[in-house]
C-alpha cells in the first residue's frame, strides 16, 4: 500500500479517545517464521486481562485526555475543580506526588487473572500524559521517581512486579506503550509557535525543528528499549497514539527500534495500532466489535466498566454480557482483551473481580469452545454464534437474560454434516433431527431450567 493511500486512510476522525482501527487491506503478512508461529499463537489465547493504571486514578478521571486542549469537549466534561487549562494541566501533572498505591497487589492480581481463563496480560507502561510506571532512566516522571511517594516502596517499579507476577503464573505479557509523549519537553516544548495550546501532537512542526524532533526519537526509543532488554520476555509491544507514524510528519522510526528489540526478543508481535503496514502485526478494535469475522489476527479492547481509567462509581458489565462478548469476538476470529482498572490504592474493586471470578466459572467448563478455536461458518445466526476446533463445531446458543424461556428443542442453523453432538458439561448424544436451515436439538429435561443460562454449548462431530 502506497504512504499517501494510508495517511488517507489516518485522516478518518477520532472521538472521545477511541481510536478507529486499521482495515484488514492495511495488514502486511509478517515473512518471519517465528512470527508466523507467535500470531498462530496469539489466535489460540482468545482473552486478555487490560490494564490502564496511572496517577489519574486518584480523581477518578479519563487518563491523559484533559491535557489536550483540542479534546477538552468530552475529556474535561467529568472535570468540576474551577481552574483554567493552564492550571488543570498543572494540577494533572503533579498527581504523580501523591500517587502511593500502597495496597498494590502484583500476586493476588495475578492469581486472579490465572485462575479464571485470562491468557496474557496488556498493561499501560505509559499512556500519553508520559508518566512511566517502571524504573526508567529516561525522566524522573515516573513511578520510582523522586517527587513520587511510592518510590520507596518493595513494589515501586510496577512493570516489574506485574510483569514478574504474571509470567510466574504462566500468562504472557504485552506491553502497552504510547508513542506519543505530553509530558516529555521534546514533544510539548515550551515556548513554540502553538504557545499554550495543547492537541494530540507536538507543539512544533518536525520538520523545521529536526533536531528537537530527533531528541523525541531518541527518547522514545530508549524508553522501548529498556522494556525490552530489562523486564524479561515480552510477548507483544503494543504501541498507542497511531497519529504518531512513520507515514506523516512525526516520523519516530519505528522499523529501526523494534527491529532492534528483536535482536533482543525474536518472537516480539508489534501491534503499531490503526497505522497499518508491516509493524501492526494485528488489528485492535477498541470499544467496538467488527461486524463480520476478519481474516487477520485481531484483538478488541473492550472495558469491563464504562472507561479504561478507574471511575468511583463505575458500572461494571454484568458476566453475561461479558461472556457474551467474549463468545461474539471469538466467533469472529478474535480476542477479547477486556479492561479492568485498578484503584488508586492498588487494589481491583470487589464488582471487577467477582465479574472475573464469574466468567472463570463458566470457563472452566465451556471452555473448550473457546481456546484454540477459529472462526467457523455461519458464524453467527440468530442468538447462536460458532467455533471451531480441528473437526469439532462448538454451537454457543445465547439466552440474552435469565427471565428468557429455554425451550425443549433449540433450533441451530447449521448446515454441515456430522454424526454426533453433544451438551458441552451434559449429556452426549442428543437427539437432533435435521430441517431445511439446520438442526432441531432435543434438550435434556435438567436442563430445562426456569432461569436461563448464560450460554448451552453444543460440541458437534
Amino acid at each position: 500500500m502506497s504512504e499517501t493511500k494510508i495517511v488517507e486512510e489516518q485522516e478518518e476522525v477520532v472521538e472521545q479517545g477511541v481510536h478507529n482501527y486499521s482495515g484488514e487491506e492495511q495488514w502486511v503478512k509478517p515473512e518471519d517464521p517465528l512470527l508466523l508461529e507467535r500470531l498462530e499463537w496469539f489466535k489460540d489465547q482468545k482473552l486478555g486481562l487490560m490494564m490502564h493504571w496511572g496517577p489519574y486514578s486518584q480523581l477518578g478521571i479519563v487518563e491523559s485526555w484533559a491535557l489536550s486542549d483540542t479534546d477538552e469537549e468530552w475529556s474535561r466534561n467529568e472535570i468540576d475543580w474551577d481552574v483554567d487549562a493552564e492550571e488543570l494541566k498543572r494540577q494533572y501533572f503533579g498527581l504523580n506526588k501523591t500517587f502511593n498505591p500502597l495496597r498494590f497487589q502484583p500476586e493476588l492480581w495475578a492469581d486472579l487473572a490465572a485462575e479464571n481463563g485470562f491468557k496474557y496480560l496488556n498493561f499501560t507502561t505509559k499512556h500519553h500524559d508520559g508518566f512511566c510506571m517502571w524504573d526508567t532512566h529516561t525522566t524522573d516522571y515516573r513511578i520510582t521517581g523522586p517527587d513520587c511517594p511510592f518510590h520507596t516502596h518493595k513494589y515501586a517499579d510496577i512493570c516489574k512486579q506485574l510483569f514478574d507476577a504474571f509470567r510466574a503464573r504462566g500468562l504472557a505479557i504485552s506491553a502497552y506503550f504510547s508513542k506519543a509523549d505530553w509530558h516529555t519537553p521534546y514533544y510539548w516544548a515550551p515556548g513554540m509557535e502553538r504557545g499554550n495550546v495543547t492537541s494530540r501532537g507536538p507543539s512544533y512542526d518536525p520538520k523545521e525543528y529536526p533536531h528537537l524532533w530527533e531528541q523525541f526519537v531518541q527518547f522514545t526509543h530508549k524508553q522501548i528499549m529498556e522494556l525490552m532488554t530489562r523486564y524479561g520476555r515480552i510477548d507483544m509491544l503494543w504501541l498507542d497514539a497511531g497519529w504518531v507514524n512513520d507515514y506523516r510528519d512525526q516520523n519516530i522510526r519505528l522499523g529501526e527500534v523494534v527491529d532492534k528489540a528483536r535482536e533482543y526478543q525474536p518472537w516480539l508481535l508489534s501491534a503499531d495500532r490503526t497505522v497499518g503496514g508491516p509493524y501492526e502485526n494485528l488489528i485492535t478494535p477498541e470499544q467496538t466489535l467488527p461486524d463480520r469475522p476478519l481474516n487477520v489476527p485481531w484483538e478488541s479492547c473492550i472495558t469491563m466498566g464504562y472507561a479504561f481509567s478507574y471511575r468511583y462509581e463505575d458500572q461494571y458489565k454484568s458476566v453475561r454480557q461479558l461472556i457474551h462478548l467474549l463468545i461474539e469476538i471469538v466467533a469472529k476470529g478474535g480476542n477479547l482483551a477486556l479492561n479492568v482498572a485498578p484503584q488508586p490504592d492498588g487494589r481491583l474493586s470487589p464488582t471487577a473481580i467477582s465479574r472475573i471470578k464469574g466468567m472463570g466459572a463458566w470457563l472452566k467448563v465451556y471452555g473448550e469452545g473457546i481456546y484454540g478455536t477459529r472462526s467457523c461458518e455461519p458464524y453467527s445466526a440468530h442468538n447462536c454464534q460458532f467455533t471451531r476446533k480441528d473437526d469439532i463445531v462448538y454451537a454457543f446458543y445465547l439466552y440474552k437474560d435469565e427471565q428468557e424461556s429455554v425451550q425443549e428443542e433449540l433450533h441451530i442453523p447449521i448446515p454441515q454434516a456430522f454424526s454426533q453432538i453433544d451438551l458441552v458439561g451434559g449429556q452426549d448424544n442428543l437427539q437432533y433431527r435435521r430441517t431445511d436451515n439446520g438442526i432441531i436439538v432435543l434438550l435434556p429435561e435438567n436442563e430445562r431450567l426456569e432461569q436461563a443460562p448464560i450460554a448451552h454449548v453444543f460440541r458437534i462431530k
